[in-house]
C-alpha cells in the first residue's frame, strides 16, 4: 500500500519550535538529536470537525515516553496544544487532518550520542497534513493483504515498546519486506514467535475462544503489550468492546490462530480500523469484511463524532 501525494499539502506550513515555515524550507539542524540518532518521541493525532480525538491520551503518552528517555525539559500540555492550534490555523485546517507531533532531545553542541551535549532544550515539530485514513483506498473489496516479517519486535528487556520513540528502523525493515512481497503491510512477531503487531498498526482477530470449545460466540482478541506499545486506538477498541458487551481478550496469538480467524483488522490513528482479507497467502474468514469488524468500525466512527478536544 503506497500513499499518494495530496496536492492540498503543496504549501504546508510546518511548526518548528513555534516558528511556521514552508514545507520546503530547511528547519532542522544537522546537530539535532533526531538527525544524529533518532533520539526523539512522537505521536499521531487526527482532527475530526475541529476536534482532536483522544488528544490528552496522546500527549500524556508523549510525556511518558520523553520522561523514560530522560529528557530534561518537556513542554506542558497547554504549550503543546497552543502550538497545535497555531499550526492548524496557519494551514486553515479543521477536518480530515492527520498531525504528527515530534519532540526531540534538541540540538547538540557537537556530534555525539551523549545527552549531555544537548544544552539548548528540546525541539518541537508539529506537522499537520490533509490526510484521510490511509488504508481506506487500499482495502477495496478484498481487504488488506499482509505478510509476516522476519524482523522481530523487541521485548522490554531489549527496548521497552512502551517508549514511543523515533527510532523506527525495525518497522522500516519490516515494511521493506512487505513491499518486496507485494503486501500492504507486515505482521511482526515477538521473540517467542507470537504476534506482536503490524509495522505501523495494532492487530485484532475475531474468532470463538477457545477454538475447540464448540461455542461459536465471536471473541475479539489482540496480543498483549509485551512487545508492542500501548496503542491509543487499540485501547479505544478494547473499551468499546467492554461498553457494548462484546467479549474481548488480550492473549498470546500464534500465526495459526491468526490464519484460522474468522476476521482480522488493524487499528491506528493514521488508518483507523482497516479490515484484513489475506495473510501470507491465506484468505481470512470468507474473504469479506466481517460483521464484528463492521460493527466496531461504526462504533468507532460514532465515538469520534462525540468525543474530542476542540482545537479549531
Amino acid at each position: 500500500m503506497l500513499q499518494q501525494f495530496n496536492e492540498k499539502n503543496n504549501d504546508l506550513k510546518i511548526n518548528i519550535n513555534g516558528e511556521l515555515i514552508h514545507r520546503d524550507q530547511a528547519g532542522i539542524s544537522p546537530f539535532d538529536s533526531l538527525v544524529q540518532g533518532g533520539d526523539g518521541v512522537w505521536e499521531g493525532l487526527r482532527v475530526y470537525n475541529g476536534s482532536i480525538f483522544k488528544l490528552d491520551e496522546h500527549l500524556e503518552r508523549l510525556r511518558r515516553s520523553a520522561k523514560a528517555l530522560a529528557f530534561t525539559q518537556i513542554p506542558s500540555r497547554d504549550e503543546l496544544v497552543e502550538e497545535i492550534k497555531k499550526t492548524l490555523a496557519a494551514n486553515d485546517m479543521n477536518d480530515g487532518v492527520h498531525i504528527r507531533i515530534t519532540l526531540s532531545r534538541g540540538t547538540k553542541i557537537t556530534s555525539g550520542m551523549d545527552p549531555r551535549l544537548n544544552q539548548a532544550g528540546p525541539t518541537l515539530i508539529v506537522l499537520a497534513e490533509h490526510k484521510p485514513p490511509v488504508y481506506r483506498d487500499a482495502e477495496g473489496s478484498s481487504g488488506l493483504n499482509l505478510c509476516t516479517s522476519s524482523i522481530r519486535r523487541f521485548p522490554p528487556d531489549c527496548m521497552d515498546p512502551n517508549i514511543h520513540h523515533n527510532n523506527l528502523i525495525q518497522s522500516i525493515m519490516a515494511k521493506v519486506e512487505a513491499n518486496a512481497n507485494g503486501a500492504d503491510d507486515a505482521l511482526m512477531l515477538d521473540r517467542r514467535g507470537f504476534l506482536a503487531e503490524a509495522n505501523a498498526t495494532h492487530v485484532f482477530i475475531v474468532s470463538p475462544y477457545p477454538a475447540h470449545s464448540g461455542n461459536n460466540t465471536p471473541v475479539v482478541q489482540t496480543p498483549t503489550t509485551a512487545a508492542c506499545p500501548e496503542g491509543i486506538t487499540r485501547q479505544t477498541i478494547i473499551d468499546l468492546c467492554d461498553e457494548n458487551d462484546i467479549p474481548c481478550i488480550e492473549r498470546d496469538l500464534s500465526m495459526t490462530h491468526v490464519y484460522n480467524a474468522d476476521e482480522c483488522f488493524t487499528t491506528g490513528t493514521m488508518g483507523e480500523l482497516a479490515w484484513v482479507g489475506k495473510i501470507d497467502g491465506r484468505v481470512i474468514g470468507d474473504g469479506a469484511m466481517g460483521a464484528m469488524t463492521k460493527r466496531l468500525s461504526e462504533l468507532f466512527v460514532e465515538l469520534t463524532k462525540r468525543e474530542g478536544v476542540r482545537v479549531v
